[in-house]
């Protein structure tokens, strides 16, 4: 109310935070994580021995030229040789190396300066290589090139593309959504604005934050995702229940504090439950997900902040003119001011409610079904053929070149550390390790850090299960066979090794995650609403949404089901972070609903009515927000779905299914069978508990503003008159 009553100054507060977060934010800039970072168990320790020892390793390049016949390729070698040379940006260009047929040579450089820079510098050897495609194939050689600069170029050409995709789709998809649901402009337009300005002025708080947590680059995606959702679904809710007000016969400032001390307050209490339940993936032990809690957080925190300072600012101003702009054909409420949404929910809810148990059983039944085929679920981290598509010009590379040249990309690498790296005993083991390693293996000695480096070829594609098992052989009993009784530490790193690292901390840390979120959860709802069983039901709810998104991810892109339809494949695998994401995101979204259909119930029982008619009316008064907020989040996540890389994908298509199911098959169907069923226990305190402090889910704001209404307008009016219930409205609790 205070917002309301200052309006220039919450607006112009806002303004001015969204323009000093994304001015200094940019200033600064963002810090992206370093490898050493990265990295966990054996291979984040072999990264800190380089680090420490300040060797940076440089940018490693490869380039394979093909030919049909053997030495086919030597002319074509020749001259890109020299391109890449003259580029000035290259150094240590080999000579060719054949392959076992002839047919192929492998030409290795590295890019000239830092490997964090490298990424600026190679555009350069990128179009000599591409000048070499072109002119190769008129006389049929062929040419391809993968490293670590190349790679790591098209990965954030990628995810710039994808992110300004994501941008400029998800975001008229949701105005569009918005302008079907209110059928006004203006109202339309406030919630999207509301999003977008939270979005950017948590990208200024995120890039100053990331001096001090170095991010991933998939991180501001992320946020972006989380914080349209999130940002326009907080909005919704308090704009629905204004515009219901009104439309019920209250002036301006009554509607808008019944908004705020009903909706208002279910945003504060979702927000924060999301933004506790984020927090959980601090415990993880990992800088990936550190991350995604930092920036979720953030923009959770300031999407709620505006929807619940500017935003009530914003309604008082514009008062009646929010409904400017009026769409025809889009803007028809019921002469009882409710909408289209509660009529439909209405007709959905009687079954419901007369038959409780077999809707309760038949909607479990649906739920455990579509999450059957996540007990099969293998979690893997995908390699760039699965990341990219077997089809991308990156993913043909790699295969290509692993094909001819086994463990060329991705060897392992065997970091050493001794007091005295020349030390006759060291020196023995290093040398026993290097022909233990066989054909290929390059020992690389610092003297004056006292670091040794060994590069060992992995078999398979680098990535494959006989590179798993001769990575486990590497480590359980070449490496320590060779430095037993020797005085140094010897560590095993590497593309490979620091993958099967991130797994086992992830198998690790999901435990503590998801019992920290479970515990979380509980004590929110139990604090907000005094009920064990709405604490209990909120989290077995969330369960089976999850564990139906799990089995829908599973079938599509492990299985192959419909993959096609999306523009996906058959991977047969799930990115091995994305269960504990979607975890942790579904069990922080899901309380946005959750919270605000609760509220409505709770509100309408503590006015007197008995558990069934408050149910109906919970249900009924908040289907349309819930629908359109549903709809929305399932668009944002939707376009995720459909972009380039198989995580984002993954991402978006498992977000998606879960919230659609979650606002429609639990919020419609199983929430109010199974609050049906328990009866009055939803809302009983044992003995125990009655020390809760009683949380007010705005009944008695509702309650004295229809007291001061007069009684002629009140008396005998159906209240929830959508879904079915035409009881007087009590004019007291």
């Amino acid at each position: 109310m205070w917002s309301a009553h200052h309006r220039k100054t919450a607006i112009l507060g806002w303004l001015l935070f969204v323009v000093l977060a994304t001015v200094i934010g940019g200033a600064s800039g963002m810090v992206t994580a370093s490898e050493d970072e990265m990295g966990v168990g054996e291979s984040g320790r072999a990264e800190k021995i380089l680090k420490d020892a300040d060797i940076d390793e440089p940018a490693g390049e490869l380039v394979m030229v093909s030919a049909r016949t053997a030495d086919g390729w030597r002319d074509a070698a020749a001259d890109l040789s020299k391109a890449l040379t003259a580029t000035g940006e290259v150094r240590g260009v080999q000579a060719p190396l054949p392959s076992k047929d002839g047919k192929d040579a492998l030409l290795r450089f590295e890019i000239k300066g830092a490997s964090d820079k490298a990424v600026d510098r190679v555009q350069p050897v990128l179009d000599a290589v591409e000048r070499a495609k072109e002119d190769g194939a008129g006389h049929g050689v062929s040419v391809y090139q993968f490293g670590d600069a190349s790679s790591q170029k098209h990965l954030s050409d990628l995810l710039a593309d994808d992110l300004k995709k994501a941008e400029f789709t998800a975001v008229p998809l949701a105005l569009g959504i918005l302008l079907v649901a209110f059928g006004a402009v203006v109202a339309a337009l406030l919630p999207v604005g509301l999003a977008l300005t939270a979005c950017v002025g948590a990208f200024g708080l995120l890039s100053l934050a990331s001096h001090q947590l170095h991010l991933f680059e998939t991180t501001y995606s992320v946020m972006f995702l989380m914080g349209l959702a999130v940002g326009v679904d907080y909005c919704l809710f308090y704009l629905r229940r204004e515009r219901d007000e009104r439309a019920a016969g209250r002036d301006a400032e009554t509607a808008l504090r019944i908004a705020a001390a009903t909706s208002g307050r279910a945003v504060l209490v979702s927000g924060l439950t999301v933004m506790v339940a984020m927090a959980g993936m601090f415990l993880s032990g990992l800088l990936l997900f550190k991350g995604f809690a930092l920036a979720t957080i953030l923009v959770v925190c300031v999407a709620m902040l505006g929807s619940v300072t500017v935003l009530p600012a914003l309604l008082a101003g514009l008062g009646d003119r929010i409904d400017a702009g009026r769409i025809p054909f889009l803007n028809r409420r019921s002469k009882r001011g409710a909408h289209a949404g509660g009529a439909v929910a209405g007709r959905v809810l009687r079954p419901v409610l007369n038959h409780p148990k077999f809707f309760a059983v038949a909607a479990a039944v649906v739920l455990l079904a579509l999450a059957a085929p996540a007990l099969g679920m293998k979690t893997e981290q995908l390699g760039l053929e699965k990341q990219f598509g077997s089809d991308a010009p990156l993913s043909v590379s790699y295969k290509k070149i692993t094909e001819k040249f086994p463990g060329g990309p991705a060897p392992a690498r065997v970091v050493v550390k001794a007091d005295d790296i020349q030390a006759q005993p060291v020196r023995a083991a290093l040398g026993s390790l290097t022909k233990k390693a066989g054909d290929g293996a390059e020992l690389t000695v610092h003297k004056a850090a006292n670091v040794a480096e060994i590069a060992v070829p992995l078999p398979g594609d680098g990535t494959d299960a006989e590179a798993k098992k001769a990575l486990r052989a590497l480590r359980d009993d070449t490496v320590p066979a060779a430095f037993d009784g020797v005085d140094a530490h010897a560590y095993v790193g590497g593309d490979l090794a620091s993958s099967e690292d991130f797994s086992d901390q992830l198998s690790k840390g999901i435990v503590p995650v998801f019992a920290f979120i479970a515990a979380v959860t509980f004590l929110l709802m139990l604090f907000s609403f005094r009920s064990l069983v709405i604490a209990v039901t909120s989290i077995a709810l969330n369960l089976l949404s999850v564990g139906a998104a799990y089995g829908v991810m599973t079938a599509v892109f492990q299985h192959g089901w419909g993959a096609e339809l999306i523009g996906s494949e058959k991977v047969g695998a799930i990115e091995n972070w994305m269960p504990l994401f979607v975890l942790v995101v579904l069990f922080g979204l899901s309380m946005d609903y959750h919270v605000f259909v609760v509220s409505r119930i709770r509100e309408s029982r503590d006015r007197g009515m008995d558990n069934r008619s408050a149910i109906r009316e919970g249900i009924t008064r908040t289907a349309g927000a819930v629908t359109g907020a549903a709809v929305i989040m399932v668009a944002v996540f939707a376009v995720f779905g459909t972009l380039s890389m198989q995580d984002m994908q993954q991402m978006g298509v498992g977000l998606g299914v879960a919230v659609l199911l979650d606002a429609t098959l639990v919020r419609m169907i199983l929430l109010p069978s199974l609050m049906t069923l328990l009866g009055d226990r939803n809302w009983h305190t044992p003995r125990w508990l009655s020390w809760l402090p009683k949380v007010s889910h705005g009944e008695e704001e509702a309650a004295s503003s229809r007291a001061d209404e007069p009684s002629a307008l009140w008396a005998g009016v159906p209240h929830g008159g959508t879904g079915g219930h035409n009881a007087p409205v009590p004019t007291g609790r």
